[in-house]
């Protein structure tokens, strides 16, 4: 047995225990290891001491389970915190708020099984993040909080506030970092907010620490999109101002186009190699979807206007300030694909949220947004005959993607589930997907 697959027993005792009294000492004889080596072992692998993540795993499981309706000192003392007060300091140090405001601020979400086998596990502690962040000229005293997306409430597992005026990001894809570097300088040039990297003492866009880059960047201000939102009020006009905003950047990506290097993957390629094979093993599709699928879009595809994209621009990731647009965020996924893959993923996007809600009477109102993101978007970038037979193909790709991608990973059960309906919800009504 290797050393990941030791840490990984670990974890999964400890996940199975966290209720019970755990010590370091316990798990390294179960490991095999002395205390010492136990627990360099262990930081080395999961990236913060085995004290500190034992403390951070019961409080996370602990607000999940307050968030359902249990008392907060019953929860506690499950946990095996002594009192009250002592569960409140520690969520406190942790979270830098007491558990009843963070409730009322943030959505408490059941811990994921973490598998060290299916992610990179990056965890950095606050006092590796002030270690780091001396890279660069800072007002003193840094302050780091945890980042929580407005749209969702969820908390950010790797970027942070500092100082309330920049965002600290760890990663390990560099490749994808410098695309977002290069596109949001061009960006900001173009007038629009971006997250832009703040130079170390060293001059460097990012400091690397081994496998890992930090990248200090300014805090956008403004607020994201909110798919909620876009069922609120006049939701068609909402959607086509959407589309219209996608268009804009896709004007300003294409002027880089042939001066950024990135990945050009084929996207029915993909879909036909990886992404069927894997949907194959979790829910059962008539061959006859998958024959005109595989059929028809591939000779689609190859007449589709292609140039660098987004890839990922759900509404979380557009800054909007006053009504008007600001700015956008996150082009590490960006790539030179098929231009209409953005508008469509930016409404399936929206479509995920009424799943996860399981609000479907917002469904007929997501074909009348759907079909409002595409005028939008045509209003600014043409829209080709081909391109418009290509868009319910290009739904189903990404919604095919989205299955098989979040089906193989144990931290995103419930979100397969969701696409999983999602996906049969779309068959359904393919027909109300043409344009």
């Amino acid at each position: 047995m290797n050393y990941l697959d030791m840490m990984q027993n670990s974890i999964d005792y400890i996940e199975k225990n966290l209720k019970s009294e755990l010590s370091a000492y316990e798990l390294a004889e179960n490991a095999g290891f002395s205390l010492f080596h136990y627990y360099r072992l262990f930081q080395s692998v999961v990236g913060m001491p085995i004290m500190q993540y034992i403390l951070k795993r019961k409080l996370c499981n602990a607000i999940y389970e307050i968030s359902l309706g249990k008392k907060i000192i019953d929860v506690a003392l499950s946990y095996g915190f002594e009192t009250h007060s002592g569960f409140f300091k520690a969520f406190k140090r942790q979270f830098h708020c007491s558990p009843t405001y963070y409730l009322k601020k943030y959505k408490a979400v059941k811990p994921y099984k973490i598998n060290l086998k299916q992610e990179a596990c990056i965890m950095i502690t606050d006092k590796k993040l002030k270690e780091v962040l001396t890279h660069w000229e800072l007002n003193e005293p840094v302050e780091i909080k945890d980042l929580y997306y407005k749209s969702s409430g969820n908390k950010s597992e790797n970027t942070w506030l500092v100082n309330d005026d920049f965002t600290i990001k760890v990663g390990t894809n560099i490749t994808g970092l410098n695309h977002h570097i290069i596109l949001s300088k061009s960006l900001a040039k173009a007038g629009l907010e971006t997250a832009i990297p703040v130079p170390t003492k060293d001059k460097n866009d990012y400091f690397i620490d081994g496998d890992l880059y930090f990248c200090l960047t300014n805090h956008i201000k403004g607020e994201c999109l909110k798919s909620g939102e876009m069922y609120e009020g006049n939701f068609q006009s909402k959607a086509r101002h959407l589309g219209e905003i996608i268009g804009q950047l896709h004007l300003i990506l294409q002027k880089q186009d042939k001066e950024v290097i990135c990945n050009e993957p084929n996207l029915y390629e993909t879909i036909k190699d990886w992404a069927i094979p894997e949907v194959k093993k979790y829910i059962t599709i008539p061959n006859s979807f998958y024959e005109d699928y595989l059929e028809n879009f591939e000779k689609l595809y190859v007449c589709l206007p292609k140039h660098i994209i987004h890839r990922d621009p759900n509404p979380s990731n557009i800054i909007m300030e006053d009504g008007r647009l600001a700015g956008f965020i996150d082009f590490e996924l960006s790539e030179r694909n098929i231009r209409i893959f953005d508008p469509c993923y930016a409404a399936t996007a929206i479509l995920s949220e009424s799943f996860a809600e399981n609000d479907y009477n917002k469904l007929q109102k997501w074909l009348a947004i759907f079909k409002n993101i595409i005028i939008g978007y045509d209003s600014v970038c043409k829209i080709f005959d081909e391109e418009k037979q290509a868009i319910p193909y290009v739904i189903y790709s990404i919604q095919i993607m989205c299955v098989a991608y979040f089906s193989s990973m144990d931290k995103y059960v419930d979100l397969s589930k969701v696409n999983q309906k999602m996906l049969m919800w779309l068959l359904d009504n393919r027909d109300s997907l043409m344009i």
